[in-house]
């Protein structure tokens, strides 16, 4: 169609639609014209009745405010554009599942979310099942939905689920029905995995499908996150064991266990899960720079929770203002000392990474020495930039420097992750810290893995399993942005 009889055309089915909006041309011009039409109501009364003409741009705006007063009808009739339009909502493939996924839970609460994800898994031609792994990353629990809910969780240590969820990769199964277990992640963090039926087996190695899966799981691992904020339906699944006042503290404070940008991963676990009450750690990441924070309030009870509250605010509060470490530590030494008065104090690491160039600046307040991992070895403990635990007044500080080499790993671990002992009285011990670290990095697990794996080493070594103090661990990866890791 040329540009003469598009014109034409559109100035007919304008005219047609016209007569079922209803409208008066003056209340079309009134319409038009608050949509920023600037042709005047002689032009357009004489447009709409075949006697004059109006520029491209000028009659798509009528047509919208004819379609605008057509959609308000049932059913709506369409006047057509001078150029081609684009659909609005796709109906097949994994665009319209990806929009069936974003509008069903515009307004859903939390429990909706499995049927949710069961309706866009119908749409690609799948069946779709949420797995959330608990938190104390041990089983995977599936959300029931009317027509499944008689379901029972899977060990993440010794299934198949469980093997997707702890190398973040995606893995089939053709028995005992075909299907797929995609990880499912928030950015790089583990929440769980999904499990994909599909009808033929063949499917299961079909690339364009397993890619389709993953930009699913990519926004239900979104959606979880973005649900469990307004609702408590998906935490409850995730906590197995009610949290302390301590513990709900501690945990209404830390940031997702597991994030990073380009070139950097960070990832923490603090133990017990239910009833921490005194160590943290927040991090925050950019374009050019990581802040890291971990800490270890006095104490080990609700007042240890308030410390360390207290002092992850201030940390903010001083980073987010754009200061350095040693704004950053004045801060949170001020805060502890006004609020809790002599002897509350928390020992702390604070650290910064250049990302560009791995330039390592930190200081240790009363800390268990941070570790760097380089080529699988622990290469050395960090010794310099100490100072008295914070809350105890800054006295001299002193900022240390490191280069971080690329792909190094920085551990920052409290106490409590060394002095876990046996039934003999034996602390697992920085030794056995470090042998462990040498192992794991062996078998080529990630950061979030090695946590993992870390944690649960630390509790078979503790008598009973059940830690005296808080223990928890922050690993960090650096990798040079000019040459990433594959």
């Amino acid at each position: 169609m040329d540009h003469d009889n598009r014109a034409l055309d559109q100035q007919r089915t304008l005219a047609q639609a016209l007569k079922r909006a209803e409208l008066t041309t003056e209340q079309l011009w009134l319409r038009y014209f608050s949509l920023g039409g600037d042709a005047g109501l002689i032009d357009v009364d004489a447009y709409v009745h075949g006697l004059g003409g109006l520029a491209p741009v000028q009659r798509d705006v009528l047509a919208h405010a004819v379609n605008e007063r057509l959609d308000e009808l049932t059913p709506p009739h369409r006047a057509a554009y001078s150029r081609p339009i684009r659909g609005r909502n796709p109906d097949t493939g994994p665009l319209a599942a990806l929009v069936r996924l974003l509008e069903d839970t515009e307004l859903a609460p939390p429990e909706r979310l499995p049927a949710v994800a069961e309706a866009a898994g119908g749409v690609l031609g799948v069946r779709v099942t949420v797995y959330l792994a608990d938190y104390d990353q041990r089983r995977l629990h599936p959300l029931p939905t009317a027509s499944d809910g008689d379901r029972s969780p899977l060990e993440v240590e010794t299934t198949l689920a469980g093997r997707a969820f702890r190398h973040v990769e995606l893995l089939p199964s053709e028995t005992p029905g075909p299907r797929l277990w995609v990880p499912l992640l928030d950015g790089v963090e583990r929440l769980g995995v999904l499990e994909i039926a599909v009808v033929d087996p063949d499917d299961l190695y079909d690339p364009g499908l397993r890619t389709q899966c993953r930009w699913v799981s990519m926004l239900l691992g979104h959606l979880v996150t973005l649900l469990t904020q307004h609702g408590d339906a998906l935490d409850r699944v995730r906590l197995r064991t009610p949290r302390t006042i301590d513990g709900e503290l501690i945990w209404s404070l830390l940031p997702p266990l597991t994030a990073g940008v380009d070139s950097f991963v960070v990832t923490g676990v603090v133990e017990p899960r239910q009833d921490v009450s005194g160590d943290a750690f927040d991090y925050s990441l950019s374009e050019t720079t990581a802040t890291l924070i971990v800490l270890d309030a006095v104490g080990h009870d609700l007042r240890s929770g308030l410390i360390a509250a207290t002092a992850l605010a201030a940390h903010r509060t001083a980073r987010r203002a754009g200061h350095g470490l040693y704004e950053q530590a004045r801060a949170v030494d001020d805060a502890i000392h006004d609020q809790f008065g002599e002897g509350a104090f928390a020992t702390a690491v604070l650290a910064e990474v250049d990302l560009a160039t791995g330039r390592l600046r930190y200081l240790n307040a009363g800390h268990p020495e941070p570790l760097v991992m380089r080529a699988g070895k622990v290469v050395k403990p960090l010794t310099g930039g100490r100072r008295p635990p914070l809350g105890l007044g800054l006295r001299e500080l002193t900022i240390a420097e490191e280069a971080l080499q690329p792909d190094d790993w920085l551990v920052i671990y409290t106490d409590g992750i060394t002095g876990a002992t046996d039934g003999a009285g034996e602390p697992f011990g920085r030794e056995r810290l470090v042998d462990f670290l040498h192992r794991e990095a062996a078998t080529g697990h990630p950061p979030p893995e090695t946590a993992r794996r870390l944690v649960r080493s630390v509790l078979a070594h503790q008598h009973d399993g059940v830690l005296a103090d808080d223990a928890t661990v922050l690993i960090a990866r650096w990798t040079d942005p000019r040459n990433p890791t594959p």
